[in-house]
């Protein structure tokens, strides 16, 4: 039975993106939780999640009783927390796994794919993008946090800039076509990079747009992230992240995507799907207005736990 009253935990080995997106469904559950960050002892953390015989002490910080109401986990370190907790509760804990965890899905009561992944089950919900925190709440207080974005000209870009992946490389060429692009458009630029687009490619962006006025975000002070987007008129997001592409789609707001070279594989899918959907559009160097339903990803995986849990 789901209560307002009911205890949640998140464990993650600690990347932020997959933390975020549990963080996103904890909160659209409405519920408080706690996030505990593990490691694992030899041999778990190497053959994670196959070995199995998990027990308590293998996890790092040691996980305890009481247990959680539901757990929600992201992750592959995560998944012995996930199976330790299912036993040690004796079946009491839900426990809800994000993204394809590639070990027996019967360990789970359920998991939430993006729709690009193709295993499906009855234990399976799918999602056209991945969860994350984006809430017209969050946008309204970052508004708040930001105020002198206001003074941006119109129309206001957010251009979210990713990098080198396993499928994609934003190579010199890329970069230099995107910088032409954004100078042609004659928009107020918000731009915040990430470690994966590389040191000379950020001075090259910096370089390039000198002088055309845009807020380039340095890494100081409070990340502005969610203020760019919530000022924003369009989005640019490059195509290696389905987690940024799925913020900016969360927004309702016109999404562009910046090619780059490779790509492939599932990758392409989740881009097509969007595409299909009427949300996002490939970046060609020119702004258009279209209306869309934002996704709400976080939200449709929360009410299928509600569901599950009052049937």
């Amino acid at each position: 039975m789901f209560a307002q009253k009911s205890s949640c935990w998140i464990i993650t080995e600690g990347l932020k993106g997959t933390e975020n997106q549990c963080i996103g469904v904890a909160e659209a559950l409405g519920l408080p939780f706690i996030v505990k960050q593990i490691t694992l002892k030899q041999p778990w953390a190497f053959f994670s999640p196959y070995l199995g015989f998990e027990h308590a002490a293998i996890f790092s910080p040691r996980l305890t009783a009481p247990w959680p109401d539901i757990l929600i986990t992201s992750g592959r370190k995560s998944i012995a927390a996930a199976r330790y907790i299912k036993k040690a509760s004796a079946g009491k804990t839900f426990i809800v796994h994000i993204q394809d965890p590639k070990a027996r899905i019967r360990d789970f009561d359920l998991i939430a794919l993006p729709m690009h992944d193709h295993n499906r089950a009855a234990n399976i919900i799918t999602t056209l993008g991945a969860p994350n925190r984006i809430t017209q709440d969050n946008l309204d207080d970052a508004r708040e946090a930001f105020p002198n974005f206001k003074d941006i000209n119109k129309p206001r870009v957010a251009v979210l800039i990713g990098g080198n992946s396993k499928a994609h490389r934003l190579s010199e060429n890329s970069m230099r076509r995107l910088c032409t692009q954004l100078k042609q458009l004659g928009a107020g630029l918000m731009i915040t990079a990430s470690r994966r687009t590389g040191e000379a490619n950020q001075a090259l962006l910096r370089e390039e747009l000198k002088g055309t006025g845009p807020l380039i975000w340095d890494g100081e002070g409070d990340n502005p992230y969610f203020a760019m987007l919530a000022w924003a008129d369009y989005i640019l997001v490059t195509e290696d992240s389905v987690s940024m592409t799925s913020d900016a789609a969360t927004t309702g707001k016109p999404t562009y995507t910046i090619p780059l070279e490779g790509g492939g594989g599932r990758l392409d899918t989740f881009h097509k799907n969007m595409q299909r959907a009427g949300i996002t559009k490939i970046f060609e160097g020119h702004l258009d207005e279209w209306h869309y339903s934002a996704l709400n990803d976080s939200q449709k995986i929360a009410d299928e736990i509600k569901k599950r849990l009052e049937d």
